[in-house]
């Protein structure tokens, strides 16, 4: 019954990051110390009402109260679970409780580090044998013995205090025969380690998965930020090459193409957002097409076809730029007339669909199938749309020799929910940070299941 209650309690949030503090301020101590008090203080109540002896584990409730929070946990927690004992006459209970809870809190600072309370094992059994067998006797060891130690002590001191006074001042449980078997004993002693042990062990599960779905989103993060510093590297050398090429044959053009490669590096360094708006994914395409206007001149057009309503929807940064890069290094530069780009935006029914296509040289059907291992964009784009969308987005390259090449991205459509729109705009601008988190978080879940 302990691991059941303790199975559903955790599945509160609230829980989880009271479960989650390893250091906490004075007020979360209290908060913490009513929650365990209160919650304990429910089997008391049951088991007066209803006379289910079962129910009560007020003694192990202070204990582990004091394990986790330390000594005000532990003693505010011991406080209220003894107060419905003291409505019923067992004035025993507060003392023993409220003491318990501060030895729980001692306990806890006798421990090498956090860790060694959530390591105690309702498999004690195992913990004595490889004390002995193998002699692990650090100081983990020592305390998972000298933890196992405390709750036998203090179910042996309750029995003690209860059968001393006649009276029914103190609840405990113990077999009622005048020569009761040692078996019973010892289980009644095995049920107090286990209802201290149990909760620990399930709510340390808890703390584990909460840990690795941190650990998830960090290394997702990192990825991300990886495949963007592959990118921005892989821009700027194109450009400074054809900075290079331009110097000594026009030394205006190569001056003209600095100036702007630096505005668009003063964008990158100054925001790394994992998503963007449209609109200013846009401005940053602009700018990297004014370098390309500035070598290729009158033979490279842009046609833009973007609906408005997607210039507040949110997209990974950088995700246009090496689409068209590859449009025009390998479908146009070749092409001595030059040729056109088409940029289009468009949504409906929560998708957001982009297309860049071109009128270039094409791809020849040989090296369209392998084109995701080819090169750094396209393979680039569609490894950060998998981490981020997985199966919800897709992105496919079809091209003709001769004829040109489209690309069409087809993603999720992000905006803020945060902020309501203002009149006339579709949507206000979107916290970037917040849709990145989300899109973590479901990429997460989706590897996950």
């Amino acid at each position: 019954m302990v691991a059941a209650v303790a199975s559903i309690l955790v599945r509160w949030n609230a829980v989880k990051q009271m479960l989650l503090r390893e250091q906490r301020t004075v007020t979360q101590r209290l908060q913490f110390g009513l929650w365990v008090g209160g919650l304990f203080s429910l089997g008391v109540v049951v088991r007066i009402l209803l006379r289910y002896q079962a129910a009560d584990v007020s003694l192990e409730g202070a204990l582990v109260a004091g394990l986790l929070g330390g000594y005000v946990t532990g003693t505010i927690a011991g406080l209220l679970i003894s107060l419905p004992a003291l409505a019923n006459q067992e004035f025993l209970a507060l003392p023993l409780m409220v003491g318990v809870g501060a030895l729980g809190g001692f306990l806890r600072n006798l421990a090498s580090e956090s860790e060694d309370v959530w390591r105690f094992s309702p498999f004690f059994d195992l913990s004595i044998y490889r004390w002995f067998r193998h002699r692990r006797r650090g100081p983990s060891g020592a305390f998972q013995m000298l933890l196992l130690f405390a709750c036998v002590s203090v179910e042996f001191l309750r029995v003690q205090l209860g059968t001393l006074f006649t009276t029914k001042r103190l609840f405990y449980l113990y077999p009622g025969q005048p020569d009761p078997e040692p078996i019973i004993i010892g289980a009644l002693y095995v049920t107090t380690v286990a209802c201290v042990a149990l909760p620990l062990k399930v709510w340390n599960n808890t703390r584990n998965e909460v840990k690795l779905e941190e650990q998830r989103r960090l290394l997702m993060q990192a990825k991300l930020d990886a495949l963007a510093s592959q990118i921005n590297p892989h821009f700027l050398f194109n450009t400074l090459n054809s900075v290079a090429s331009l110097i000594r044959s026009d030394q205006e053009k190569a001056r003209l193409l600095v100036f702007k490669l630096s505005a668009i590096l003063r964008r990158l360094l100054r925001k790394h957002d994992t998503f963007n708006p449209l609109r200013e994914e846009l401005g940053v395409i602009d700018d990297y097409l004014s370098i390309e206007v500035v070598r290729f001149g009158d033979k490279l057009k842009i046609v833009k076809e973007i609906d408005e309503q997607t210039l507040e929807a949110l997209i990974p940064s950088m995700m246009l730029q090496p689409i068209l890069e590859n449009s025009i290094k390998h479908g146009l530069s070749s092409k001595v007339e030059g040729g056109t780009i088409y940029l289009r935006a468009g949504c409906a029914e929560g998708r957001l669909s982009l297309t860049i296509e071109d009128d270039g040289v094409g791809i020849p059907a040989e090296l369209l199938a392998d084109i995701y291992n080819r090169g750094i964009g396209v393979s680039n784009v569609r490894e950060r749309l998998t981490m981020l969308f997985g199966q919800e987005c897709s992105m496919s390259i079809d091209s003709r020799a001769g004829r040109g090449t489209r690309v069409t991205l087809d993603i999720p459509e992000l905006r803020d929910t945060l902020y309501a729109p203002r009149p006339g705009v579709h949507e206000t601008r979107p916290a970037a940070g917040a849709a990145a988190g989300a899109a973590m978080q479901a990429a997460a879940g989706r590897r996950r299941s």
